[in-house]
């Protein structure tokens, strides 16, 4: 299917930060805007941590795409997945059930993100998923909770310490909070709520490569992440480089050489990313340079090498290494929009992007975070509020605010968290601790797309 127009056509890729908010910028402009994604909503992903724990629920962090774009009468969203890029005929080629769809522009943005990289290792997938989208929320949520109702349940002592065992890879901020949900969940949400165990007893480690927690924010508050997970109850492991991960548990390499293996049954890998490789398809067809990460050499107006027409944004770029985080693709996504403008308006071309970088932060559990804004370096409770605050307002949606706070307070003010449902639906769960032997999970009746889904699995790990 082809559809052309008389006004100057933007299509966009990608409904993140720096796809909506381009698109937004976009809006009431003369041009005509394609939104074209993978998914229907748009995926607040700094709070996916929270989804996996039962702090908030999928709708919280991800509002409906046309729901947000509602009101912006000339920009129109497709879902589909982008299979492939033509820059010669400038089309853009997305697939959705089967159907094809064929969207030509004049101008184009790509802010299709970034996914988790396994390192070249892509079969720990199924035993360790990452932290890149909803399904991987839910998936881990399944098997965090289901760990502990399995504990319960178990005669033997040895499956039930691999069952109370939790290892979170990567001591980034995702690891980082994900390491100090965990700990926070059985050491307080759950301390009172089974009979046979005791939750408080389930060992969180976090495991890195790097020689420090948070690298990106400096040896000071590493230091004082790292002593903050430590007093919750967290095993930081630095200088440990995994070489494996399998059902049962995940094996790790020292920095003397030596070879261990923990015993786990839920895992979580929050350590790198990988761009999407539609940026490498791109830059193939340009003669661009790609990074190892994907990310595409741009210039310094973020456009494709030979092709002013392509933006780059977000995670999908290398530009004097700026970070990959959601403030860096707004930017992005705000100045491709206004360049574009201006072109069609005959202004002159826009200075060189710079990145403005706000700060970073990172929650370490209840009450306690680590914030960087320039020279401002701060810790414990202010740092959390700032936290809280600053996540709020990122939010978007006014209902989705809303929804979040609510939850918060019922989370943060007592120890209870209300999106605690989890499914035989997430099929990955239920396999991973069927490894415990014969029985440990129910056998359901089975779709015909978990059918698929494990054939893809099985393909995949050969």
């Amino acid at each position: 299917m082809s559809e052309t127009s008389a006004k100057h056509r933007v299509v966009i890729i990608g409904s993140g930060f720096g796809g909506l908010f381009a698109a937004k910028a976009l809006s009431g402009k003369d041009v005509e805007v394609t939104l074209v994604s993978r998914t229907g909503h748009h995926l607040f992903q700094p709070l996916l941590y929270q989804v996996a724990t039962g702090i908030l629920s999928e709708g919280d962090i991800a509002p409906a795409t046309r729901d947000i774009l509602a009101r912006d009468k000339n920009v129109r969203t497709i879902l589909g997945d982008v299979m492939d890029i033509d820059l010669e005929a400038r089309t853009v080629t997305s697939h959705s059930l089967g159907q094809e769809t064929v969207t030509p522009y004049d101008s184009l943005i790509i802010g299709a993100g970034a996914g988790q990289s396994y390192f070249g290792n892509d079969h720990f997938a199924r035993y360790a998923p990452g932290m890149k989208d909803i399904d991987n929320a839910l998936e881990l949520r399944g098997r965090i909770f289901g760990a502990f109702e399995l504990a319960e349940t178990t005669t033997d002592p040895h499956d039930r310490e691999r069952l109370l065992t939790f290892v979170v890879v990567g001591a980034g901020p995702t690891g980082v909070e994900m390491a100090g949900q965990i700990a926070e969940l059985s050491h307080k949400t759950l301390a009172h709520e089974f009979r046979h165990i005791n939750p408080r007893d389930a060992r969180v480690v976090l495991l890195d490569g790097a020689d420090m927690v948070l690298p990106s924010f400096g040896d000071h508050l590493g230091a004082k992440a790292r002593k903050s997970l430590e007093a919750r109850g967290v095993e930081v492991q630095l200088g440990a480089m995994v070489t494996q991960v399998d059902g049962t548990g995940i094996e790790v390499k020292d920095k003397d050489g030596t070879h261990r293996r923990i015993e786990s049954m839920t895992k979580v890998w929050a350590a790198g990313v990988a761009a999407s490789p539609l940026g490498k398809m791109v830059a193939d067809q340009a003669g661009a340079e790609v990074d190892r990460a994907g990310r595409v050499h741009v210039e310094e107006d973020l456009t494709l090498k030979g092709h002013p027409e392509v933006f780059l944004i977000g995670d999908m770029i290398n530009l004097k290494r700026y970070p990959g985080v959601a403030q860096l693709a707004i930017q992005g996504g705000r100045y491709a929009a206004k360049e574009i403008v201006g072109r069609l308006d005959g202004k002159e071309p826009q200075a060189p992007f710079k990145y403005f970088d706000k700060g970073s932060m990172a929650t370490i559990s209840k009450y306690s975070a680590v914030a960087s804004i320039g020279r401002i370096k701060l810790t414990g409770f202010i740092a959390w509020l700032a936290w809280l605050a600053v996540h709020l307002m990122a939010m978007v949606g006014f209902k989705n605010r809303i929804s979040t706070l609510l939850n918060w307070i019922i989370t943060f003010v007592g120890n209870n968290r209300n999106e605690r449902v989890t499914t035989m639906q997430q099929v990955f769960a239920r396999r991973a601790m069927e490894d415990l032997g014969p029985g440990a999970y129910p056998e359901l009746p089975r779709r015909g797309h978990e059918e698929q889904l494990e054939a893809e699995v099985q393909r995949d790990a050969s």
